[in-house]
């Protein structure tokens, strides 16, 4: 398995800080392997999942018993206690906090989740102060080489100068065809890649979504999800969902919530300040698995907003400052795909194309806008890279290839 860019963040900012870790993301995206390579380096410790039996009749019995039972206090190194899917336990905040206070000079914790933790946080007993969250993305163009993430200056710095770096069309390809979920990604088998899709889907709804949610209309979920993909990469009508599913726009709106929160989709909202005419509030929504999408345009977009996505992320949890993916669009319909925020101020904006690489007027116009020095055009071209200098303002047209290897 490659090493996850997480790694290191996770002790570094959360062990060393003595601080619980929780860590989400989507099922089947590596958490539990992430766990447990920590484990195996810290060589003390162990691994529990709440859906084992055993470990969920001695939690539910006395959570202190148990850690006392599995975790050898005479090490002088301290131990590892890993916990998988806790947040369908009852009263696991109360449980936690109690082992936290009692054993944080003794014992490193780690929860992990395959729905947002933040949605089991609420209420109950707060475990603010105790702990850092982290999110695991799927597989990236830069993390599958081995790159660490660059710090938001350097990016903009790097994009600057013509590259001169061997590129892997290998692996930008495999990417593009099987997503960035570990396991279709390293098998490499459209026929598995089919299967894997139709049994994530099964467990996202019949199992995941049952953990947070009461809800009956399951299969009117799953037909939801069949009906997403063609909406990726463009403006999202909760009213037009709303009437192919014949349920209320609450409703539709609902069941969207619940499959972001389950990592199915997410969506980026416009940015509107200094945009002349700007929309406020329709989001365009995108999937954690680009590898759904049958439209070459639609997914090549995905698969660049998801790698925007997880740079954000990474920079938020590594307290590299307060970053959002936004997009631009005005009531012309004119629309650059997306824009990156520190602190609700432009910071780069980002125009996609398939094939097209002449420089957008539509960036150039949204960049005057928003008095920014970088804008860039990604395309899918291999070996591009043009730069252009208008109204003092640095404008970039490069490959994919060359721009996903200084993200995230």
């Amino acid at each position: 398995m490659e090493k996850r860019i997480l790694s290191s963040a996770l002790t570094e900012l959360g062990f060393n800080n003595q601080k619980m870790v929780f860590l989400s993301g989507p099922r089947q995206v590596g958490k539990t392997t992430l766990a447990k390579d920590l484990l195996q380096i810290r060589a003390l410790g162990t691994y529990s999942n709440w859906d084992e039996k055993d470990f969920r009749k001695a939690w539910t019995i006395s959570p202190r018993s148990w850690i006392e039972k599995v975790v050898d206090k005479k090490k002088k190194k301290k131990p590892l206690v890993i916990i998988d899917e806790l947040h369908k336990a009852k009263f696991w905040k109360r449980d936690l906090k109690g082992l936290y206070d009692h054993f944080k000079n003794d014992i490193d914790f780690m929860v992990t989740g395959s729905a947002r933790l933040d949605v089991f946080k609420k209420g109950g007993d707060s475990l603010l102060g105790r702990f850092f969250s982290f999110t695991l993305h799927p597989f990236s163009y830069s993390e599958l080489q081995g790159l660490l993430p660059l710090e938001p200056n350097l990016l903009l710095n790097k994009l600057l100068i013509n590259p001169k770096f061997k590129t892997n069309p290998i692996i930008l390809n495999k990417l593009l065809v099987y997503g960035g979920f570990p396991e279709p990604y390293l098998k490499n088998n459209k026929k598995f890649h089919k299967l894997w899709q139709k049994n994530r889907h099964e467990k996202i709804v019949r199992e995941d979504l049952r953990d947070i949610s009461r809800l009956p209309e399951l299969s009117q979920i799953e037909m939801l999800m069949s009906l997403l993909p063609a909406r990726t990469s463009s403006l999202l009508s909760v009213q037009s969902l709303r009437e192919d599913l014949e349920v209320s726009h609450a409703t539709v709106t609902r069941w969207l919530n619940y499959l972001q929160q389950l990592y199915y989709c997410y969506l980026i909202r416009p940015y509107s300040k200094g945009v002349t005419r700007s929309l406020k509030k329709e989001p365009k929504l995108y999937l954690w698995d680009w590898s759904e999408l049958t439209d070459d345009g639609a997914k090549f977009e995905n698969f660049i907003a998801s790698h925007l996505f997880k740079t954000c992320y990474f920079w938020n949890e590594t307290g590299l400052g307060n970053y959002s993916l936004n997009y631009l669009r005005n009531k012309q319909k004119e629309e650059v795909d997306f824009l990156i925020t520190e602190g609700n101020k432009p910071y780069l904006a980002v125009e996609v194309k398939l094939n097209d690489i002449n420089l957008s007027n539509t960036l150039i116009k949204f960049a005057n806008q928003l008095n920014l020095n970088t804008a860039v055009q990604v395309v899918s071209t291999p070996g591009y890279y043009k730069s252009y200098s208008i109204n003092q303002k640095k404008f970039i047209v490069l490959s994919a290839e060359y721009f996903l290897y200084y993200c995230a």
